[in-house]
C-alpha cells in the first residue's frame, strides 16, 4: 500500500489502527487510506493488537452438555452479553467428560483467554483454584465448589428440591421416586438432599429412593423402565432435569401408563417445550437468563478491575404448575 500509494508505512499503520486524528493525518489521506484498504481486503490483526495490550478480547465457556437445551440457553445469552461488551466467547463441550474438561481448560490458556466462566464437573477445583488465583479470572456457573474461593451463580438447588417434593406430597403422593443426575455435581447433590429432607419431614423416611447417574434422557428412560418392571412401582418421580424427565415420560408411555392418572411426575428445569407435551409438565424452574446474565457481569469486573473476587450468588427457582401432578389424596383417604 505504501508503495501504490506512496505514502509512509508509519502513516499507514497509523490511519489503520485509528489514530490518524490523534496524529493529526489530513482527512482526504485517511480516506485514500481507508479505501486502498477495503480494496485490499484488509483486516485488523485483532489477536496481535490485543496481545500488546496483553488482553485478547476473548473469554472462555466450558459446559458439560451444549446438546442439553439448558445448557445451550447459558451459552446463548453468554455469547450475546459478550458480544455487547464486544468480546468473542470460546465454548468447550467437554461432555461430561473429566479429561476432556481439562484439555478444554489448557487449550482456553494456551489461547491466552481473559477469562473463563464453567459449569465444572466437580473434580478440577484446585486446577481451577489454581488459574484463578494466580493467571486469569474464573467464574462458575450453574455448578460449583462448595468451599471456594471462586465466584460463582447457580440456583438454590436445595429449595427447589424440597418444593418439588413438597408438591408431590401435598398432593397425597407417598412412594416418590427421584431420578438424579450427575452424582459428583452440586446442583444434583442439594436437589437430592432437598427431596430426602422433605421426604423425612413428611414420615416417609422408608419410602426414599433415589436411582440414576446422569442428567440424559437415555438416564430417564433406562432408570424408569427398570423402576416400572419392579412390583411396587412408585405414586410419582421426581426428575433432576428436563432431559431426565424425557426419557422417563417415553418409558411411562411404552409401560402403556398415562400422565398423571397412573403416575405423576414432576421435572427440575424451565424448558419451554414442556409446555408443549401432554400432559404439560410441572416444575421448578430456574432464571437462566439471570444466572447467565450475572455470571457474565462478573467475569468482566473481574477482568477489568483484575481482582480475583469470591462472589457466590444462589438465585430463587419457580415453583411452575402445570397438569403432569394428580391429587390423589381422597385415594389414600379411602385406603
Amino acid at each position: 500500500m505504501a508503495e501504490r500509494l506512496g505514502i509512509s508505512v508509519t502513516t499507514i499503520s497509523r490511519v489503520l489502527n485509528g489514530k490518524g486524528n490523534e496524529y493529526r493525518i489530513n482527512e482526504k489521506t485517511q480516506r485514500i487510506i481507508l479505501a486502498e484498504a477495503k480494496k485490499c481486503n484488509y483486516v485488523p490483526n485483532k489477536l496481535a493488537q490485543n496481545l500488546r495490550k496483553k488482553k485478547t478480547n476473548t473469554i472462555g465457556l466450558i459446559l458439560p452438555s451444549v446438546s442439553n437445551q439448558y445448557f445451550a440457553d447459558i451459552a446463548s445469552v453468554i455469547i450475546e452479553e459478550a458480544n455487547r461488551n464486544d468480546y468473542t466467547t470460546l465454548v468447550i463441550n467437554y461432555m461430561e467428560n473429566e479429561e476432556n474438561e481439562k484439555k478444554g481448560i489448557y487449550s482456553l490458556l494456551s489461547r491466552r483467554v481473559d477469562g473463563i466462566i464453567i459449569s465444572p464437573t466437580g473434580n478440577c477445583q484446585d486446577i481451577l483454584e489454581d488459574i484463578n488465583k494466580t493467571t486469569i479470572p474464573v467464574v462458575m456457573i450453574d455448578r460449583y465448589f462448595q468451599d471456594s474461593n471462586i465466584s460463582y451463580v447457580t440456583t438454590n438447588n436445595y429449595a427447589g428440591g424440597r418444593k418439588a417434593t413438597q408438591v408431590l406430597l401435598s398432593n397425597g403422593h407417598k412412594k416418590i421416586t427421584c431420578i438424579q443426575g450427575v452424582i459428583s455435581s452440586m446442583p444434583n447433590t442439594r436437589r437430592v438432599k432437598g427431596y430426602i429432607s422433605a421426604m423425612k419431614e413428611a414420615g416417609l423416611e422408608a419410602n426414599i429412593n433415589v436411582i440414576g447417574n446422569d442428567f440424559s434422557i437415555q438416564n430417564g428412560y433406562l432408570e424408569t423402565k427398570l423402576l416400572l418392571s419392579n412390583g411396587e412401582k412408585p405414586d410419582a418421580i421426581f426428575a433432576l432435569s428436563n432431559t431426565i424427565v424425557l426419557g422417563s415420560i417415553k418409558a411411562i408411555r411404552e409401560a402403556g401408563m398415562k400422565i398423571p392418572d397412573d403416575i405423576s411426575i414432576i421435572s427440575f428445569d424451565n424448558s419451554v417445550y414442556l409446555d408443549y407435551l401432554q400432559p404439560a409438565i410441572t416444575r421448578i424452574g430456574q432464571t437462566t437468563a439471570e444466572m447467565a446474565k450475572l455470571a457474565t457481569k462478573m467475569l468482566f469486573e473481574n477482568i477489568k478491575e483484575n481482582r480475583h473476587n469470591n462472589s457466590h450468588l444462589e438465585l430463587t427457582p419457580d415453583m411452575i404448575l402445570r397438569d403432569s401432578v394428580k391429587n390423589v389424596t381422597s385415594e389414600h383417604e379411602a385406603d
